[in-house]
């Protein structure tokens, strides 16, 4: 191995963080935690009582670059409740062109399961993807058919403001949800500007941020015909800000599919919380009261 290639093993991190959250009489609790490389959290908080936890995802570097692989584990068990954040944007570097010291690839993966009767929250900040990166970013959520799961990622392509465009590089995000094990939602998105779907009419439009805001709760909690009128009003709150060309709201079996399409994160950010807000006191019967962190 020559020296190049000794110095790329030594700089890559290969980092795993498994969280396990369990509920006793003493509410919900980080009955677990199995961590390995720069992948951590600093304790759970409750802000709201001791019936929610609060996470808060911390990744040191701030960033991924070639041959980093993170791995994100969250296991919710029965009756807990959780909501999961990130303190800052995630970042998909410019991936190395050299291939002989090493895969260029960056690779992010979350795999979310949610036990009966249990709450999943999660919220990172927006994803970077800059210029000449190669980068996957895979989600996995596994519910109950009781459990109730709110989350989204909002992700930006490359950084238009310092006029730095995603002209090249590769990006895959990649998002599922299974139901009782039955996949009832599946949407990837392969970035190539080579391919044309950063400007397709089908594809971004020449959008450079997407993003995908997802919520599920089972139909004896929120019924068909409450999960239209809560669509009515997410739809109102939608045109009040002037925003319907830039997200669409969708039922598919009993999840809500809420969409973001157009060129800022903070305004996809300010959208999604502001659905939020009036998704979150159906689904998790509580009010939509933004972690502090959220304003740091």
């Amino acid at each position: 191995m020559t020296e190049a290639a000794l110095d790329t093993v030594k700089s890559r991190w290969l980092a795993s963080l498994a969280l396990q959250l369990g509920h006793s009489a003493y509410g919900t609790q980080l009955t677990k935690t199995k961590r390995c490389g720069p992948l951590t959290i600093q304790k759970a908080f409750y802000p709201e009582g001791r019936d929610c936890a609060h996470l808060y995802l911390l990744h040191p570097p701030a960033g991924i670059v070639s041959g980093d692989e993170l791995h994100i584990s969250i296991d919710v068990q029965q009756n807990a409740h959780t909501l999961v954040t990130t303190p800052g944007a995630n970042r998909f570097y410019r991936a190395r062109t050299d291939l002989s010291i090493g895969d260029p690839k960056q690779t992010q993966v979350t795999d979310i399961s949610v036990e009966a009767d249990a709450k999943c929250e999660h919220f990172p900040l927006e994803t970077l993807v800059y210029n000449q990166a190669n980068g996957v970013n895979n989600v996995e959520v596994r519910l109950h058919a009781s459990s109730v799961y709110c989350g989204w990622d909002m992700t930006c392509l490359g950084l238009p403001s310092s006029n730095e465009n995603f002209t090249g590089g590769r990006f895959t995000q990649l998002n599922t949800l299974y139901r009782d094990d039955i996949m009832i939602y599946h949407d990837r998105v392969l970035i190539e500007p080579e391919s044309k779907i950063q400007h397709h009419a089908a594809g971004l439009a020449g959008n450079t941020v997407f993003g995908t805001f997802l919520a599920y709760a089972p139909s004896d909690q929120v019924s068909n015909e409450q999960r239209a009128q809560l669509i009515a009003q997410l739809r109102a709150v939608i045109e009040e800000h002037n925003a319907s060309s830039l997200v669409s709201i969708t039922d598919i079996r009993q999840l809500l599919v809420m969409r973001y399409l157009g060129h800022q994160a903070h305004q996809c950010k300010h959208l999604f919380i502001e659905l939020w807000k009036l998704v979150r006191p159906a689904y998790i019967e509580k009010q939509g009261v933004q972690p502090r962190i959220w304003f740091t």
